[in-house]
């Protein structure tokens, strides 16, 4: 008897086998047939899953933003504001293997973003939200802050992580998990010590 395949789940693989060519060979390089090829199919058989490069890179893209996402949001989270921003911000970060791989993947569609239009407007829709996130954080470990105060730090910290996210796929010898995660700690430990300017209103 035939193994039944789920539709997605098979997706979700051939999403994974056009990341380790991207990781590879670059974006330029993840074509219909070399992304069949790691993954062991014809190519007839992937475009039964994405009928052009184009759907398959942007799936492969969303399927970046969505795993970072469903990690950030069921990690435990301490109580504590300050310890739970820590743990939650941190998922952003690459870390260890499994968010190395997203990270390096998720510059090289941000590059390939530039000349792609499907792959801009997923860009910018991830970093919509994650500036959401950092705003929210901001409203969270900042509550008695100006709302001029407010945009700033929450451009401070969307700029700190998506940096240093940059800085560990281009140089991962230097921008290592030890010192991005001393880096983000420390931004946010100032971040709480320093004194707000004033409060929503106030001159």
């Amino acid at each position: 008897m035939p193994k039944l395949v789920n539709y997605e789940e098979r997706r979700r693989e051939l999403a994974l086998a056009a990341w380790r060519v991207i990781r590879r060979d670059g974006v330029e390089g993840a074509s219909v047939r070399e992304v069949a090829r790691e993954a062991g199919l014809s190519t007839g058989s992937l475009r039964h899953y994405f009928r052009s490069q184009s759907e398959l890179l942007t799936f492969a893209m969303r399927h970046v933003m969505e795993r970072v996402e469903r990690r950030a949001a069921g990690v435990p989270r301490p109580a504590e504001p300050l310890e739970a921003a820590k743990v939650v911000l941190a998922e952003l970060l690459p870390l260890d293997e499994e968010r190395r791989a997203e990270n390096e993947v998720w510059v090289a569609f941000v590059a390939r973003a530039m000349v792609d239009a499907p792959l801009a407007a997923l860009r910018d829709e991830a970093y919509d939200r994650l500036r959401g996130a950092c705003a929210r954080w901001i409203t969270e470990l900042r509550p008695a802050g100006a709302d001029e105060e407010r945009v700033l730090e929450t451009e401070r910290l969307f700029g700190l992580i998506d940096g240093l996210a940059v800085h560990a796929a281009m140089r991962p010898g230097l921008a290592t998990p030890d010192l991005l995660s001393a880096v983000l700690e420390n931004h946010l430990e100032q971040l709480v010590q320093a004194k707000p300017t004033g409060t929503a209103g106030e001159p």
